[in-house]
């Protein structure tokens, strides 16, 4: 009898904990919407993703901006940051990259429609003066339906390396955009 009370309460409680436990997809994942971030709850339990890529990096400007106690809210544009977050979203999913490889480098058409089309353009001829920063020829010119990247360098390891990253991988380059995304937030240039 006493084993038979062990049983069932032992049962109850790894029931119990289960039940407390996030849902979980096969394959042990846990469960999260497209575009969504997955991360462990912190020591006290709590959630700590914000679920949203673009959600989540507001979050993170508005947290800056709100510590530092010389932060001109009169200025903080929010809004131009959002539209910002946008841009990077549909030229990261929508914008078609037709890349092709050149001795020194790649030359890039891309193209979209509508909002992508106006977030290729604002985006790609801005890039492109960063990635002259970094010590690399690149230029653009408009095209009807988008805008063409070609990006070049003297160094042959150097070209390998920008035609394995592709445009994509070209256009995350250099650690500007975190401090571009908070002086945007700050009413600063946007592009």
């Amino acid at each position: 009898m006493k084993a038979g009370l062990a049983a069932i309460v032992v049962l109850s409680a790894v029931a119990h904990a289960a039940a407390q436990m996030t849902p979980v997809h096969h394959g042990g994942m846990a469960a999260a919407a497209p575009g969504a971030t997955v991360s462990q709850p912190d020591a006290t339990g709590q959630p700590t993703s914000p679920g949203q890529d673009g959600f989540g990096a507001i979050q993170e400007i508005v947290r800056i901006l709100e510590a530092d106690p010389k932060t001109d809210w009169s200025k903080v544009d929010i809004a131009a940051l959002r539209e910002h977050l946008i841009d990077m979203n549909e030229v990261t999913l929508h914008a078609a990259a037709a890349e092709t490889e050149l001795a020194d480098g790649v030359d890039i058409a891309v193209t979209g429609e509508g909002r992508t089309l106006a977030a290729i353009r604002r985006m790609v001829p801005a890039h492109a003066q960063e990635l002259s920063r970094i010590g690399w020829t690149a230029r653009t010119e408009e095209l009807p339906n988008g805008a063409r990247l070609v990006v070049t360098t003297s160094h042959a390891a150097q070209a390998a390396r920008l035609k394995a990253l592709g445009f994509i991988g070209i256009m995350v380059l250099g650690s500007h955009h975190q401090p571009h995304h908070l002086l945007i937030a700050k009413g600063g240039l946007v592009h």
